[in-house]
């Protein structure tokens, strides 16, 4: 029978978790071809067979993302301004300040985004973007504690 390695204590956890980092790589890449509103440079940071869920949506293989890029992000110029970038096991999480021209009706003024970014051999494999709101619980707050 295949044993588990031993789980990790509370100071490799933290020491581990979380980390903030520059910018860089196919998610830099992927910002820069949102920003310019250029489709097929943001549809060849993404793996062929990628998916992304949008607020709840779910978008899977290439050519419904170039569809969903096409109309939801180069047709409605949505621009990304990266406010945070954290490295959270290997994932890259970018919250970013969203602007364009879509439906802002319902939204805060200052709209920020988090994107969960999951990459593979240099591509994006799954982006999930996500509005997050405020919780009533920290991190680090000795609840999740060993």
């Amino acid at each position: 029978m295949e044993s588990f390695p031993e789980s990790p204590g509370r100071e490799e956890r933290e020491a581990m978790a979380t980390t903030e980092i520059p910018l860089r790589g196919v998610v830099a890449d992927h910002i820069r071809a949102v920003n310019a509103f250029d489709v097929d440079a943001i549809m060849a940071t993404f793996a062929p067979d990628a998916y992304v869920n949008d607020n709840r949506r779910e978008i899977r293989g290439a050519a419904a993302i170039r569809r969903w890029v096409e109309k939801e992000m180069v047709g409605e110029h949505v621009t990304v301004e990266p406010v945070e970038v954290l490295d959270h096991y290997g994932d890259v999480v970018v919250r970013g300040r969203y602007d364009g021209d879509y439906d802002k009706s319902g939204l805060p003024e200052e709209l920020i985004m988090s994107n969960y970014f999951a990459i593979r051999d240099d591509r994006i494999v799954s982006l999930t973007v996500v509005f997050n709101q405020a919780s009533e619980y920290e991190y680090g707050d000795g609840a999740d504690a060993a």
